[in-house]
């Protein structure tokens, strides 16, 4: 099987009161844990960061 490609764009700044990076919207701990997820939790994942993205855009402070 593939492996998915990390959403990671290395930008990795982690800031803000929910601690996304404004590169990917990852946690720091959802970095760490992407090699081990499985393509499932990858999947779900995935879906979660282009709301979180979206949030980033349109309140970047929050």
């Amino acid at each position: 099987m593939k492996s998915q490609k990390s959403p990671c764009i290395d930008v990795c700044v982690f800031s803000g009161p929910k601690g996304w990076c404004i590169g990917c919207a990852r946690t720091r701990q959802e970095c760490q844990q992407w090699k081990t997820m499985k393509p499932y939790n990858k999947n779900l994942l995935e879906k979660a960061l282009k709301k979180r993205l979206q949030q980033l855009k349109n309140h970047p402070t929050e």
